[in-house]
């Protein structure tokens, strides 16, 4: 069974949707600080279980896989027929909307991951020699950043989906146009 662009489009947003609930759950689930016990020596860190890491994780898997797939179906040949680069690319919009795209996953990305590793970071570190250690954890708001703008580069790839159906009509119709206009100009050439 061939794709189709509205399949394709329902994938994109599923997946950018799916990283947004995540990345916004997982920012909501974080906790603002750990609980500093001091020892012999310094502070160990004891934090309270959640599940911001997993989480975060999950919404930086969805947010790939909205990226692939939406990469992926800008170019993919519908009903086997594919359309060269450079005819997609001519469109000035699309050029826009497809950049942008890539922009906003990477920097999605960016503040999905950063705010996980340092969370990772903090909780496998917990032992520290400086008795005034407050034990922090990741940023906050960073993963709700990147959690909202995993949503927006879906939105954006969905926006250089149409772009590129537009494109790609526009290119079968001129194909269809000027082969018309060829066998009109064969048939007249021929002697009866």
């Amino acid at each position: 069974m061939a794709a189709t662009i509205k399949q394709m489009a329902l994938l994109v947003s599923l997946f950018g949707c799916i990283s947004f609930i995540f990345g916004v759950i997982a920012e909501n689930k974080k906790p603002a600080s750990g609980t500093p016990v001091t020892v012999k020596n310094g502070v160990t860190c004891k934090f309270p279980a959640d599940p911001t890491v997993a989480l975060g994780y999950l919404s930086l898997v969805f947010l790939v896989a909205s990226t692939v797939v939406g990469y992926l179906s800008l170019f993919y040949p519908y009903k086997g027929k594919s359309v060269p680069q450079g005819v997609l690319f001519k469109n000035t919009s699309f050029t826009v909307f497809f950049n942008i795209a890539l922009f906003s996953s990477g920097l999605a990305a960016t503040l999905l991951l950063w705010p996980v590793i340092t969370e990772q970071i903090h909780l496998s570190r917990k032992v520290h020699l400086d008795a005034n250690y407050a034990c922090p954890t990741a940023k906050t708001g960073l993963l709700g950043g990147g959690a909202f703008l995993s949503l927006d580069s879906c939105l954006f790839w969905l926006v250089a989906l149409m772009l590129a159906d537009n494109a790609r009509e526009d290119h079968f119709d001129e194909d269809k146009t000027e082969r018309i206009a060829f066998e009109e100009a064969y048939d007249a050439s021929i002697p009866l």
